[in-house]
């Protein structure tokens, strides 16, 4: 990253969520970007180039897993690691949005700082620090 700040674009319809993530991330030194709804969610990743998604699996317009999968599926974007956070609990879950290309897996509720930790880890893989 160079001394810049990560951009993470953090995806959910629930407004409270996005603003409790939005502080947490901003305390932390990451510039944030947020999306209301997979259209959204799309369009900003393409626009902004985030080093990171955190995506919600349920959302409006389209579905957090056909927003993953167009996410893998575009040359520009495939490389940026997603996390999926959301409340969908079940192995199908979990196993399907791993398959189409998450980097990593949250069960909603969650912990915040456990988030931040496996944020910082991807964005690091990323960036080719370990």
């Amino acid at each position: 990253m160079n001394g810049e700040k990560a951009k993470v674009l953090i995806c959910d319809d629930d407004p409270l969520l996005l603003e409790l993530m939005e502080f947490r991330l901003k305390a932390k030194g990451y510039e944030v970007i947020k999306a209301a709804d997979g259209a959204e969610a799309l369009a900003k990743a393409q626009q902004d180039e985030p080093d990171i998604i955190v995506l919600d699996a349920m959302m409006p317009k389209v579905d957090g897993l056909e927003v993953l999968a167009r996410i893998k599926g575009d040359p520009d974007l495939s490389g940026t690691p997603v996390v999926m956070l959301t409340a969908r609990k079940g192995e199908k879950d979990i196993v399907s949005a791993l398959e189409k290309g998450a980097d990593d897996y949250l069960v909603k509720p969650f912990i915040p700082e456990e988030l931040l930790a496996r944020l910082a880890r991807l964005i690091a893989r990323k960036s080719g620090k370990r």
